[in-house]
């Protein structure tokens, strides 16, 4: 191997899983390769639902153990949750889940102080019931919240644990509802009228600023040598998994897939009018400059939990069965919160169908091919929709992520939207982790750079669009009338 091939330690948090990979990067080579995966389950207690925060740092430790030598580590996970830490640095608790209910009728409150409108203007993001400024809301009495003297996002979290130093990096700031997208700095109007601290926060870092190196005890568990630096990456993953976008040009449209479906565009600036609001697009914040002008959509979650009641059947011949299953027979509103919580979600399914005067879909295939097309139909707004908002017309959509291993849904997204797409890398959230790392270590050039060089190593399939674009606007109709 040659001497310019350097390796690094992508951990890559997602929210059932989490996983170390390795990325070996030369100047005209990129290999990843799985080192470790772990479960990430969370645990509900008491007081509510919470992260394993301490499980899942113990499978970074063993990742980073089977690795083996590496010359950096950076660290992506989910977006808004986050841990409190008191005056001597200890963890105050395990994290709350975002899907915890702490935040029902948060928003409410909020608005009252902030209306809805000011506070798109000010920060950009969309309404999530979950977002950390909801949460910092629910939490203004808690005892946790009054002893903190500090607060990490999930991953600057780890990395303290790793390093011993403190950062909050921007990418994922930027989800909590308290940053500026203009000046990509806090909001600190924002933060005063609702008495957030933004003291609480760490000092903001930009993907590939250092985060120090890890600790001699870690370097002991590990087995690893020191030094070994730890890298602020694109900490939330769809920041590194959109840095991973083989794109050529401008006029593409992402959609990064797996528990949720991003869907959007890469922007030179946000997009803040009330009618970018009202369609609930947010604004965040992604490498050298560039703002994720996007939606969320409740992605393959909806199928996760459908797989999970019937048992673990076998995926492959699930989708199969699905693929002959009646095209658009029935779809419901994949942005639907109702889909948010988990548990009973065939029936919940059922009776949004029911509810919508549609057929009901019985067997898993028929509720299979039902989460598809509303999940493909759903990406065809979204993409619309933020060509619309933004004036930024495109020519193809880009699938990253798990879902990229999902033919069928690759090609009904095609389908939908009229465009060819492009799926791959399925890795993208630890490939842009990656590529930020080897940027550090100026293995390779700019954002452009680092995407014609996805393009020449990495696996890519491409969809024409079929079928009869009408079915679709039809099909969409339907959902709006229901």
């Amino acid at each position: 191997m040659s001497a310019a091939v350097k390796s690094y330690a992508a951990v890559d948090l997602g929210a059932s899983s989490g996983r170390v990979m390795v990325g070996r990067v030369g100047p005209d080579s990129l290999e990843l390769t799985e080192a470790h995966r772990f479960v990430n389950r969370p645990v509900r207690v008491p007081e509510g639902l919470r992260w394993d925060v301490l499980g899942l740092y113990a499978g970074v430790l063993d990742g980073l153990r089977t690795a083996g030598q590496v010359d950096s580590v950076g660290i992506d996970s989910w977006a808004v949750d986050y841990g409190l830490l008191d005056a001597d640095g200890a963890l105050l608790g395990n994290p709350v889940h975002y899907r915890d209910s702490r935040t029902e009728g948060v928003a409410e409150k909020v608005w009252a102080t902030v209306p809805t409108r000011e506070l798109y203007a000010a920060t950009g993001l969309q309404y999530a019931p979950f977002n950390t400024l909801y949460q910092l809301t629910a939490a203004h009495a808690s005892a946790q919240l009054s002893h903190a003297e500090r607060l990490l996002l999930i991953p600057d979290l780890l990395t303290y644990w790793l390093t011993g130093e403190q950062g909050t990096e921007l990418t994922n700031a930027s989800t909590t509802q308290l940053i500026d997208p203009r000046t990509r700095d806090w909001s600190y109007d924002v933060a005063s009228r609702l008495s957030i601290d933004l003291d609480l926060f760490a000092p903001l870092r930009q993907p590939g600023d250092p985060a120090g190196l890890l600790r001699e005890a870690v370097l002991e568990e590990t087995g690893l040598t020191g030094p070994v630096p730890v890298t602020a990456v694109g900490s939330h993953d769809t920041a590194s998994a959109v840095a991973a976008v083989p794109a050529d040009g401008e006029r593409f449209a992402y959609i990064c897939t797996g528990t949720w479906s991003l869907a959007g565009l890469e922007l030179d600036a946000p997009v803040l009018t009330e009618e970018s609001r009202a369609a609930n697009f947010t604004n965040e914040l992604g490498l050298d400059g560039t703002v994720r002008y996007l939606r969320n959509i409740m992605g393959l979650w909806l199928l996760q939990e459908c797989v999970r009641a019937w048992g673990d059947p076998d995926l492959g011949a699930l989708l199969l069965d699905a693929a002959k299953a009646p095209a658009l027979r029935s779809v419901v509103d994949a942005g639907d919160a109702a889909f948010l919580a988990p548990g009973r979600m065939p029936e919940r399914i059922a009776e949004a169908c029911r509810a919508s005067g549609q057929p009901v879909p019985v067997s898993p295939a028929e509720i299979t091919r039902c989460i598809l097309d509303s999940l493909a139909l759903a990406h065809r707004r979204a993409v619309q929709d933020a060509q619309r908002l933004a004036g930024h017309p495109v020519d193809v959509v880009h699938v990253v992520g798990g879902g990229t291993r999902n033919a069928l849904l690759c090609q009904l997204t095609a389908d939908a939207c009229g465009l060819p797409v492009v799926a791959g890398p399925a890795e993208a959230a630890a490939l842009g982790n990656v590529l930020v790392q080897a940027r550090a270590h100026d293995l390779v050039g700019d954002l452009a750079d680092g995407r014609r060089l996805l393009t020449r190593t990495q696996p890519l399939t491409r969809y024409e669009p079929r079928g009869d674009a009408a079915r679709w606007s039809e099909a969409e109709a339907r959902l709006a009338r229901g």
